[in-house]
This record gives C-alpha cells, structure tokens and sequence, in this order.
C-alpha cells in the first residue's frame, strides 16, 4: 500500500443516527445511507443498511455517528459499544485498530471474504470502480502462526491476483503492515 501520506476522513454532512441491532448497527435515514455507501462503508442485508461493528466504532471515535439501542434510548458511549462488540466478535478491537488505521489513511476498506482475510483494501479513488487490490490478515504481535497455513493463504491471494498484506498490532496498538509475495519453502 503506497504511501505514507495522511489523507483526513471526508466529513460527513451531517452526524448520523445509528440503532445496535444483532447484524451490527442499522442506518435507516435514506440521505446517511446514501453518505455511507457513497464513502464506502456498510452493507445491505434484506433492504436495510448496516455498518459492521468496526465501521461503527471508527464512525463514533470520529464523531459522525451517534449509537442507540433504540431509537429512543440515550446514546451509546464508545467504551460501551467496544463492550458491545467484543461479545460479538473477540476480534472486533484488532479489527477496529487496523481499520481506523485504514481509512485515516485514505483507504476504503471492506469486510474479508474468506481464507481468514479480514478486509479487502481498495486503492485510493478504486471502490466500486475496480475490484479490491489488496487483501489485509491481522495479527497481535508475538502470536503464533503455522507457516504452512500462512502459505496457503498467501498463495490463494496470489493466484486472486491480490496483494496480500499482513497486518501487525503491537501491544500499544500501532499498525505495522507487511507486505508478503509467494514463497517456496523447501527441505
């Protein structure tokens, strides 16, 4: 992923109005819906809009969106909706970190689409226009994992014609990304 330049999230027009559902968090103003999609963030399921849990944290660590679990109740708290989303997903904050990461970088960034990808990577100006260039992996600094199955992974990427890019969280939180080829390993 080129660069290093820090390119600022696109304001929104206006704050958006979210409510937790059990999909993540619903958008039901048509205008917001039209906002999110036009930038790249959430998806429809059965003619609703719904922002993955990490969307909507990084929508809420940004202050353009509002949570409620109803429509009526009080709003959401950061803190709360990262409780939240840690019941649904023990990943959700690695998630959060990496997309934050993203997107504060120009990125749009969607959900992974198997081989325990977790996000596709369109290049700046590129979502919707072409299909994604980058497929990110995420993992805690100092965790394990089999070489084989890292291989695996990065050669499906390869024969997609995908960049794969893995994705490091050191234990203060930063993001280090590793971009890795199709390798060959040999007794």
């Amino acid at each position: 992923m080129g660069g290093n330049a820090q390119l600022a999230e696109e304001e929104l027009s206006e704050t958006i109005i979210g409510t937790l559902r059990k999909g993540g968090v619903e958008v039901s103003d048509s205008h917001s819906r039209a906002q999110l999609e036009g930038r790249g963030y959430g998806n429809k399921i059965d003619k609703r809009f719904y922002l993955y849990d990490y969307e909507a944290l990084y929508l809420l660590y940004i202050g353009q969106l509002r949570v409620r679990k109803t429509k009526a109740s009080a709003e959401l708290a950061f803190e709360t909706l990262v409780k939240v989303a840690l019941t649904r997903d023990i990943d959700s904050w690695k998630r959060f970190l990496i997309y934050r990461d993203l997107r504060s970088r120009g990125y749009i960034v969607k959900d992974g689409f198997g081989f325990g990808i977790d996000f596709r990577v369109y290049d700046r100006g590129e979502n919707g226009k072409k299909p994604a260039k980058y497929v990110v992996f995420a993992i805690d600094e100092g965790t394990e994992m089999p070489v084989k199955h890292l291989n695996d992974n990065i050669n499906q990427m390869a024969k997609m014609g995908k960049v794969p890019i893995i994705a490091v969280i050191e234990r203060r939180g930063e993001v280090i990304y590793y971009r890795v080829s199709k390798t060959r390993f040999i007794k």
